[in-house]
């Protein structure tokens, strides 16, 4: 690669995710693993529920406590959401999920502490809780309907909230162009899977997507200068 060449490419990651990089090497240098206890935390429930949930006596009772379908009284999937994170979906497999909590929370932890961690997350899990309910209710024959059958199929777990956080991140530090190709894919996602999920995922970057203009009203973005810090506690 020619220095003409390497320049605007240093340059552009520079702009796009050096101050995420710097962040999170920041704290992982300094606190090493005490930098994200809920990330681990987050990661070791869910690698119960997944032991447990492939044993000849633990499926059902992990499903009664984090696992939400549309077909679910709203009292009830909103009683199991805070768990239903952590459950991971049973056609995927959990290496994928646990990467994707390790990675995405992990750096979403550093960056924006725990609680705002936890706080987009369930925001996310929610909203596509929530158009589960409204998809099935415009029914199949509409452009944002969803058919009856998904009424008993599972939310997305971790994904939704996975999503939402890269969305949160990204626009927090400025990483546009990475944020936009996480919209893309999910779009993309959609577009050639139709599935609950993928529009699950959608629900939930819409949702952030808000979260982010109303705090951008509330509470302007720090400059970029000072992005390469730690968040204040």
């Amino acid at each position: 690669m020619t220095a003409w060449n390497a320049s605007p490419l240093r340059r552009f990651a520079h702009r796009e995710w050096g101050p995420l990089f710097r962040t999170v090497r920041t704290a992982l240098v300094r606190d090493k693993w005490r930098a994200i206890p809920l990330t681990i935390g987050a990661v070791c429930l869910t690698s119960v529920f997944q032991i447990v949930q492939n044993t000849s006596w633990g499926f059902q009772p992990v499903q009664n406590l984090g696992s939400v379908k549309a077909v679910d009284p709203l009292w009830l999937a909103l009683l199991r959401t805070p768990l239903s994170l952590f459950v991971p979906a049973l056609d995927l497999p959990v290496w994928g999920a646990l990467a994707q909590i390790l990675l995405v929370f992990g750096i979403s932890e550093i960056c924006i502490g725990w609680w705002r961690t936890l706080l987009i997350g369930y925001v996310a899990t929610l909203a596509g809780t929530t158009y589960a309910r409204i998809g099935l209710a415009l029914g199949h024959d509409h452009p944002f309907g969803l058919p009856v059958s998904d009424r008993i199929v599972n939310d997305t777990g971790p994904s939704a909230a996975v999503v939402g956080l890269a969305i949160y991140v990204c626009w927090r530090y400025r990483a546009y162009l990475t944020g936009a190709l996480v919209i893309l894919a999910m779009i993309g996602e959609v577009l050639v899977k139709d599935n609950l999920a993928g529009k699950e995922h959608l629900a939930a970057i819409a949702a952030v997507m808000a979260v982010c203009v109303l705090r951008a009203q509330w509470h302007p973005v720090r400059p970029r200068a000072a992005l390469g810090q730690p968040p204040p506690p």
